[in-house]
């Protein structure tokens, strides 16, 4: 989650919404600032919503344009085409466009302390620990499964012990006992399996040496020039909207039923769980956002074991020193 643009099971959905500036009703002109979200609108991104509906980014001096993802949008395409000044992304997809492709992309700040990736299994029959995998079958996203090898390496587990077959974003195989385990957002899957009548059980790579971020913000060295005093107002107003929204994780959603996840096909109830499991991923001492360098060279070592050469100058932390 890597899942990233396509990672989970759910139908994408493409759509903008504005928040009305403050300071345009006051006389003054705003500065227009578009977000690209990196997934459909659901309790991922209910900092954000709460921090437009009640008019942060306006009193920041901002006109916000908000652009939902889904599974059919990049969001490192979207800053390059001049699309949207900021986005989200996973660290691995970043950092490996920088040193392979020379993309000019600077990670300033990490929704995600720890990934919310993980191993998932039904209580019935759980899968606790890496070394529980051995001689199981494990459903994997093609585009995770490096990701799943650099886990199994740390915690000392032979690759060729584990089955891993692809994973296509729906838990059914596995509540039919079809597969063992899953790799997907342990801040969402259980629920899903919940609801089917069965308990889930799951644990983070990251807690099993993948340490790396997730839901990085992103912007290109060009606009983290030119925009460096809207970036600093939009992290400001977004941080305000997650603290808001982590006071009751359970208040807000309701109100983003008719709103922001309206289509989404997603319940209340799931978004509220959602909302519920990632409060402890995102918490950091320095503050929603914050990227401590304990945290960054942990990054860089957790990249290094899938081969990504990551180094500290991708990550830029002066934003968040003026918020």
């Amino acid at each position: 989650m890597n899942l990233s643009v396509n990672r989970r099971h759910f139908m994408g959905l493409m759509g903008a919404a504005a928040s009305m500036p403050l300071m345009e009703r006051a006389g003054f002109a705003a500065d227009p600032f578009t977000f690209q979200a990196s997934w459909i609108n659901d309790a991922e991104f209910a900092g954000y919503f709460l921090a437009a509906d009640k008019g942060y980014y306006a009193d920041e001096g901002l006109e916000l344009t908000y652009l939902s993802g889904g599974p059919d949008v990049i969001p490192e395409s979207t800053i390059i085409a001049g699309k949207a000044d900021l986005t989200l992304t996973t660290p691995d997809t970043t950092i490996k466009a920088i040193v392979d492709q020379g993309a000019p992309f600077k990670i300033i700040g990490a929704q995600y302390q720890k990934n919310p990736i993980g191993i998932v299994s039904l209580a019935k029959n759980p899968i606790n620990e890496p070394k529980d995998l051995i001689g199981k079958t494990l459903a994997v996203p093609p585009v995770n499964v490096i990701s799943v090898e650099a886990m199994l390496k740390i915690s000392g587990v032979d690759r060729n012990e584990v089955n891993i077959v692809p994973y296509a974003y729906d838990p059914t195989p596995l509540i039919k006992g079809e597969i063992d385990a899953s790799l997907d957002f342990t801040t969402n899957v259980p629920f899903t399996i919940e609801q089917a009548g069965e308990k889930a059980t799951s644990f983070l790579l990251y807690d099993y040496g993948y340490t790396t971020f997730n839901d990085t913000v992103v912007v290109t060295e060009e606009t983290l020039a030119s925009k460096r005093k809207e970036i600093v107002a939009f992290l400001k107003a977004s941080r305000m909207g997650w603290e808001e929204n982590f006071k009751d994780p359970a208040a807000s959603p309701p109100q983003f039923a008719d709103s922001w996840f309206k289509g989404t096909g997603r319940s209340v109830e799931n978004e509220i769980y959602f909302n519920t499991a990632q409060k402890p991923l995102m918490e950091a001492e320095g503050g929603i956002f914050a990227m401590s360098e304990e945290a960054i060279e942990a990054n860089i070592k957790a990249l290094a074991e899938v081969g990504i050469s990551a180094k500290r100058e991708h990550f830029d932390t002066t934003i968040l020193e003026e918020l």
